[in-house]
């Protein structure tokens, strides 16, 4: 098995691009191939059993590319279809949950851990067990914020409406007096600032992205999986729809040029 074979990385959009980001971080010499799913995006509000058929879907596009491992960077496939993704693979599958749970428990002082995301992802309570895995003691607050994520896309990272919807959102969280939250989507460290500001910067923020870019980095070195070349990482980027705004608002979410996005053939929708 090549080292310098790529991670595969997929979402239902663009939000996983930030994990791409902190693979690119933490692991500078892994090639990765990227495939955002952006003419059935978004996943959240879709039943199980469909976010289940697309995730076999967007597994057998990366399987394409000779992936040595698959990071799922969607909160909702990570939620109800991590194992389809599995089965199909047969090659190592990190999903964002486990990892940002693992972080939270670690992290929290108190034991009392907030959990924000899409409606998908809270409704789920994917995150909230878990935590309770890793320490049944933990209490677990939830919050859906669905707006978060056309405010990250449009760029209003220090817009006063993102203040505004932050205090709103997180206001019931504040009550309960957690001292952790997890940012469960892929878009919410954009709004990294704004929402410590509004928590007064006394609540750790965990990065799911982050925590999984580090799991990922563990995983290679327990296979032997590492790309031991000390050249930069070649970034491919693949999706299936290409609207001007995914290379706009992705440069923004990545932190550095795109280059050349390709489509894939037409998906069954």
């Amino acid at each position: 098995m090549s080292n310098s074979r790529p991670i595969g990385v997929f979402d239902s959009g663009i939000g996983g691009l930030t994990v791409v980001r902190a693979l690119t971080h933490y692991l500078p010499h892994e090639n990765i191939v990227y495939f955002g799913d952006t003419a059935r995006v978004p996943y959240g509000p879709k039943s199980p059993q469909v976010v289940r058929e697309y995730s076999a879907q967007d597994a057998d596009i990366l399987l394409q590319h000779n992936v040595k491992a698959i990071v799922v960077a969607c909160n909702t496939v990570s939620a109800v279809a991590l194992d389809v993704v599995q089965k199909r693979a047969k090659i190592p599958v990190i999903g964002v949950i486990f990892p940002g749970a693992e972080a939270a428990v670690k992290a929290t002082r108190k034991k009392r851990v907030g959990i924000i995301g899409t409606i998908g992802t809270v409704n789920s309570n994917a995150y909230t067990n878990a935590i309770r895995q890793f320490d049944a003691e933990v209490q677990v607050f939830s919050q859906a914020c669905p707006l978060f994520v056309p405010l990250a896309e449009e760029g209003w990272m220090d817009h006063k409406a993102t203040e505004l919807i932050a205090k709103e959102y997180l206001f019931p969280l504040t009550l309960e007096k957690i001292d952790t939250l997890v940012l469960g989507c892929t878009h919410y460290p954009l709004l990294k600032d704004v929402i410590g500001k509004v928590l007064h910067n006394n609540v750790t923020l965990i990065d799911s992205g982050e925590a999984t870019a580090k799991a990922v980095a563990t995983m290679l070195e327990a296979e032997g999986l590492q790309n031991t070349s000390k050249l930069k990482s070649n970034l491919q980027f693949y999706v299936s729809d290409i609207p001007q705004k995914f290379t706009e608002v992705g440069e923004r979410f990545l932190g550095q040029k795109l280059g050349k996005v390709h489509r894939v053939a037409a998906l069954a929708m």
